[in-house]
């Protein structure tokens, strides 16, 4: 393994528990520290799936390979401990918590994430500065603190609540899924603000897209076509921009 590999996924196969279908079949994947890697491919192709594996997501069953986070095995792990070890999944589409205020929430899981790694926790005072001045960096509004958990949010702002949480827990490994999906380019531009100025020699991101739009404001330092459950080709920043000219076809034609 590379000294600076940050997640390393070898021979990665996964099944749905509930059916005999495969979805990824063989995944390998080296992503070091303080890059940003993207991963574009057709509906269907497993790229969700990636995520929700290793984010410990139930359903899915690992029949095959590996994958470690700085060199610790995740696969073996309760969702919160990969989250203690620096394990961050933006979501799709997140959900709302009616009944549970933002600052609660977010003093929570820090809080709970501090204790698994034998940290002491933040104190109130301590945690309300941290909030305040991460929020005006990433141009939350004050209000939105105040809010329950995504409730009555538009897109955008569930989105940017996300990155907020991020700034707030630190992980060393962001995957972010379809995190531009049903957002217009205004508040598109803001979480991808929000993604680089997390940016860090120690944090290792994985932006999983359709689009190359979204890749035009966070720019990758490598990307991975998957089809069909594997990784089939990978390259730079270009290789995005010609699947947006000429789609998939060409690749998959390559590949068979």
């Amino acid at each position: 393994m590379k000294e600076d590999t940050m997640l390393k996924i070898e021979n990665l196969h996964v099944q749905l528990e509930e059916e005999d279908k495969v979805i990824l079949k063989g995944v390998n994947l080296e992503l070091e520290a303080g890059k940003v890697h993207a991963i574009m491919g057709p509906n269907g192709s497993g790229k969700s799936t990636l995520s929700y594996v290793l984010s410990g997501k139930d359903g899915y069953e690992v029949t095959d390979g590996s994958a470690a986070l700085d060199g610790e095995d995740i696969l073996e792990m309760e969702p919160e401990e990969r989250a203690a070890a620096g394990l961050f999944l933006a979501f799709q589409y997140p959900v709302e918590i009616p009944g549970v205020g933002n600052m609660t929430f977010l003093r929570t899981a820090v809080n709970a994430q501090r204790k698994l790694r034998g940290e002491d926790e933040m104190s109130a005072g301590d945690f309300l500065k941290l909030v305040r001045a991460k929020a005006k960096d990433l141009k939350i509004d004050a209000d939105m603190l105040k809010r329950p958990v995504n409730v009555g949010f538009s897109g955008g702002e569930k989105k940017r609540n996300e990155i907020l949480q991020m700034a707030m827990l630190e992980p060393k490994m962001c995957i972010l899924d379809e995190t531009d999906s049903g957002l217009d380019v205004d508040a598109m531009k803001l979480v991808a603000q929000g993604v680089n100025a997390l940016r860090s020699p120690e944090r290792t991101f994985l932006v999983i897209t359709h689009y190359q739009r979204l890749l035009d404001h966070i720019k990758p330092d490598v990307v991975h076509i998957m089809a069909d459950g594997k990784i089939i080709k990978s390259g730079g920043p270009e290789l995005a921009i010609e699947v947006e000219n000429n789609g998939y076809a060409d690749l998959l034609g390559e590949v068979a």
